[in-house]
C-alpha cells in the first residue's frame, strides 16, 4: 500500500503497512504505520509528522524561541494537537504551558496511536483548552512569554492563524512569537503571506530540514514587537548548556547557521 501527498506537479510517496486510523470531523485524521518512517499523521491529506523525523521540525519550531528568551516560563502554544511541540517546551522547565487546540479528536488519536508527546499532554504544568485559537488569543486577557504557533497547512480549519489580525493580537500578549512558515520553495505563496501578515517590530526568517515535509525545505519565523530576535552565539551556547537540553537536531551552531539565508528566500521576502 502507498501513500502519495501531492503538491504543484510533484508528490512525496511512502509505503504503508497499516491503517492504524482514519476518522472524519472536524478534520480528516489519518494515523499509519509505514515501512521506513514509523507511525505517520496526515490531516486533510497532508503530513503532519512521522515518527522518524518529527524531532527535526519540533525542535527548530520551538528551541530557538525558547533560547531566544531569557527565562520562559509562560507558555501559549496554538495548535500542535500532537504533543511534540509541548514535549520540547518542557525541555526548559516552563512553569505553565498552555495549548489552545481546535481538534479534541487530533488530541485524542495522537494520546493513543502516536504518542510522540512521551507524556508531556498528561503533565501537571500542561493546560489542554479546546477552541479556536484566533478567538482565544482576540480575548486573552494574560501575557506570556512565548508564543508557539504549530499550525497546519492553510485551509478552512487553520486559514486563521496566517491572518494578519491573529498576528496582531499575538503581539499584544506575547515577548516573542515562533511560528512555522510553510515551504518557500513549493509554497511561496502562503510563506510570503505568512511574512507579511506577520507584522511584528522585529522579525527574521530561518530554515530548517524536514524530509517528509514538501521538497524537504521548511521555514520558521520568530518575532517580537519588544526585543530583538538574534542573541549572541555566546548567549545560545550558556542557555542551552545551562538548561541541559537533549536534541536530535537542535543545536546552537544550528540555530545560528538556520538564519543564514539564500539569496532567493531574500528576494522573496523583500518583495
Amino acid at each position: 500500500m502507498e501513500f502519495v501527498e501531492r503538491f504543484n506537479g510533484s508528490g512525496l510517496l511512502i509505503d504503508v503497512e497499516e491503517i492504524i486510523y482514519d476518522s472524519k470531523g472536524l478534520q480528516h485524521i489519518q494515523i499509519f504505520k509505514t515501512k521506513d518512517f514509523g507511525v505517520m499523521l496526515v490531516l486533510d491529506g497532508k503530513i503532519q509528522l512521522t515518527e522518524r523525523d518529527e524531532a527535526f521540525y519540533h525542535e527548530m519550531l520551538v528551541h530557538p524561541v525558547m533560547i531566544t528568551h531569557e527565562n520562559p516560563k509562560k507558555v501559549l502554544v496554538i495548535g500542535g494537537g500532537d504533543g511534540g511541540a509541548v514535549r520540547e517546551i518542557l525541555k526548559h522547565d516552563p512553569n505553565e504551558v498552555v495549548l489552545v487546540e481546535i481538534d479534541r479528536e487530533v488530541v485524542n488519536a495522537c494520546k493513543r496511536y502516536v504518542g510522540i508527546d512521551r507524556g508531556a499532554l498528561n503533565d501537571p504544568r500542561v493546560n489542554l483548552l479546546f477552541e479556536d485559537g484566533l478567538k482565544f488569543v482576540r480575548d486573552c486577557k494574560e501575557h506570556f512569554d512565548v508564543i508557539v504557533v504549530d499550525g497546519t497547512d492553510p485551509n478552512p480549519v487553520s486559514q486563521a492563524l496566517i491572518s494578519r489580525e491573529f498576528y496582531k493580537n499575538c503581539a499584544k500578549i506575547c515577548d516573542y512569537l515562533a511560528t512555522q512558515s510553510q515551504s518557500p520553495f513549493v509554497q511561496g505563496k502562503y510563506f510570503k503571506s505568512i511574512y507579511a501578515n506577520a507584522d511584528f517590530r522585529f522579525k527574521r526568517v530561518y530554515l530548517g530540514f524536514v524530509p517528509t515535509y514538501p521538497h524537504g525545505l521548511w521555514s520558521y519565523l520568530i518575532a517580537s514587537d519588544r526585543f530583538e530576535v538574534l542573541p549572541s552565539f555566546e548567549v545560545l551556547r550558556e542557555r542551552f548548556e545551562k538548561r541541559e537540553i537533549e536534541t536530535i537536531y537542535y543545536t546552537p551552531e544550528v540555530h545560528v547557521s538556520a538564519f543564514a539565508l539564500p539569496k532567493w528566500i531574500q528576494n522573496l521576502i523583500s518583495k
